[in-house]
């Protein structure tokens, strides 16, 4: 089969994105498919290569002007096209006659231009964008939605029928598994010589909706309880903001919690590994990695009470009110005695996610290019059918 894969624009820095993308090239290439990987070029845009102020206006010229005549001219030469961010649903137009589907990783973005999130506002342009999203949505031949939660949101804001809509759990973007004690805590001696006890690990970026500063208020009250006071905090993922260095530094945590950008896989796996327990507080996801990638490497996980979150964490996992620190931390300083005894269902949790999506990826292909061949059969005998319906009434 011939596949072509859009990706994201560079600019955009939407690096789970760009996972997702890759790991689906690797998966269909590894089963013996031909892939092809586009997305939009960054021509005007390297004159500013950031997704927001200048840098976005710019993007746009690239994405709406240089890359749709190259979109249609590479999907003419495969069996499907896979989009595989919805946020580039706009596309949809340009594959009208093509087989193609499209991933959607969540609706949090088109829910906040539509008002439903009162933690997050969007501005006109956002709002536009959003529009022209969701009408991309409405217009694709079928969508995998990465999670119920996300299938749910669909469906209720987006005006898709559900005979168009399935549900595909992402799998591992990395071998993600236990590594052996002594390897990881070399690698974690050398990231952070100053890390010196047992740890808790938030990874993720600074996206209002990770809640990071959450994290910091619910570790700093923890480590005032019994048995929260050895710990350290170890944040994976984005610089810190401005505000959370504010906040390390007002509430005396400058020794204890370390920052740690642009860590790799195998050293993300080391910490999992060792991580006395994953910290993930979000407000909102649309699947949720992270939770995923630590049990995949034996570590508990403490985790939102919301979907799509308890979805992913199943019963292995502990849930906390990301919005009452307190109760969090009550209830972590409780799950603390009994995180050894969460490594195991941890694993077996995780075993759920191992198989299966590329699998149902195939599946789903091949349902829209048998689809999309059955209408243009369709097409293509009408014309027909109405000049044999005329001849048979006596019309000439």
């Amino acid at each position: 089969m011939k596949v072509l894969l859009l990706g994201n624009y560079i600019n955009d820095g939407q690096e789970s994105m760009q996972r997702f993308a890759t790991m689906m090239a690797q998966s269909l290439a590894g089963a013996g498919h031909e892939v092809k990987v586009v997305a939009p070029p960054s021509i005007v845009g390297r004159l500013k290569p950031a997704g927001h102020g200048v840098g976005k206006w710019l993007g746009y010229a690239d994405k709406f002007g240089f890359f749709p005549p190259a979109l249609k001219s590479a999907a003419q030469k495969v069996d499907v096209v896979h989009i595989c961010d919805h946020s580039n649903a706009f596309y949809t137009r340009h594959l009208r006659h093509v087989p193609h589907v499209v991933t959607c990783h969540d609706l949090l973005a088109v829910r906040s231009a539509l008002g439903e999130i009162s933690d997050h506002k969007t501005g006109w342009t956002g709002r536009r964008l959003q529009r022209m999203i969701s009408a991309g949505l409405a217009g694709a031949q079928h969508i995998a939605c990465v999670s119920e939660a996300t299938r749910s949101d669909l469906l209720r804001v987006a005006g898709v029928s559900a005979q168009r809509v399935s549900r595909v759990y992402n799998s591992l973007n990395h071998p993600y598994s236990p590594m052996e004690r002594h390897e990881a805590r070399q690698r974690i001696h050398r990231l952070l010589p100053g890390l010196a006890g047992p740890f808790l690990l938030h990874v993720g970026g600074n996206q209002w909706y990770k809640n990071r500063l959450g994290v910091l208020r619910i570790f700093s009250i923890l480590r005032k309880l019994a048995n929260g006071n050895a710990l350290q905090l170890v944040l994976a993922g984005k610089p810190w903001t401005s505000g959370m260095r504010q906040f390390i530094f007002e509430n005396g945590l400058s020794n204890l919690a370390f920052e740690l950008a642009g860590v790799d896989n195998e050293d993300l796996r080391a910490l999992y590994s060792t991580a006395t327990m994953l910290l993930f507080p979000s407000l909102y996801e649309g699947f949720g990695w992270p939770i995923l990638e630590a049990q995949a490497c034996g570590c508990p996980v403490a985790t939102s009470n919301r979907a799509p979150m308890n979805e992913i964490g199943g019963s292995a996992a502990v849930y906390i009110d990301p919005k009452n620190p307190e109760l969090a931390a009550a209830i972590l300083n409780q799950a603390l005695e009994k995180a050894p005894a969460m490594r195991g269902p941890s694993l077996s949790n995780a075993a759920r996610f191992r198989t299966g999506m590329l699998e149902s990826y195939l599946s789903l292909y091949q349902d829209v290019i048998a689809e999309k061949s059955a209408t243009t059969i369709r097409e293509r005998k009408q014309p027909v059918t109405q000049a044999s319906s005329c001849s048979a009434s006596g019309v000439q």
